[in-house]
């Protein structure tokens, strides 16, 4: 319930000061467990992914958002992930894997952190290789563009800014490999998503 009428709310909100538009969303799987990955430009991607994809997602976030009371209720009233940054965090690993296996969405930012463009879909963290490894589920890209001008890295301010979310067709994920590869392989996928798309 939190999580539909937060979306509800937040896609409003986008599309009144973003005029946010979304491409792809057939690609969502309509039922069972998937892995959406995305890049990462801005703190607005997950609130842009997340209203676009028209299924509910959980996200995984640094813990140290979860210290300040009001932020952290809605952040686990709308199935947010904590993590400890710097270290393997089985905690936040074994929650992402049951949230996939019991059917629902886990969307991922594979860098790891927010890039510019001139640093993105490059070195992705072998997290997202693992966890897409480790689960027999679809694995659906995502390329967020707008939000590096709504509001940039680096900056508190927001800018009116037309953002867009693309999906794309499933990876397919060649399991086995080191975690490292398929990492960079699904980077390849969501850089190839947003030159088609740019």
């Amino acid at each position: 319930m939190a999580y539909r009428l937060s979306r509800f709310i937040l896609l409003l909100l986008c599309k009144l000061f973003f005029r946010i538009e979304f491409k792809g969303r057939e690609f969502i799987p309509e039922t069972g467990g998937f892995i959406l990955v995305s890049n990462h430009f801005s703190y607005l991607d997950p609130i842009a992914v997340g209203t676009a994809c028209p299924r509910s997602v959980s996200f995984m976030a640094k813990n140290t958002l979860f210290n300040y009371p009001v932020l952290s209720g809605w952040l686990k009233a709308v199935n947010v992930i904590p993590v400890r940054r710097g270290s393997a965090d089985l905690s936040a690993i074994r929650k992402a894997l049951s949230n996939a296996k019991s059917g629902n969405g886990l969307a991922l930012f594979p860098e790891g952190t927010r890039r510019t463009k001139e640093t993105a879909f490059v070195d992705p963290e072998p997290g997202a290789g693992f966890l897409a490894d480790k689960l027999n589920v679809p694995v659906i890209p995502a390329f967020v563009s707008g939000t590096e001008v709504a509001l940039p890295r680096g900056t508190r301010r927001l800018c009116l800014a037309k953002v867009k979310v693309v999906f794309g067709k499933e990876i397919h994920i060649e399991r086995g490999k080191p975690y490292h590869e398929i990492s960079e392989m699904i980077m390849a996928n969501i850089k190839n998503l947003a030159n088609e798309n740019n």
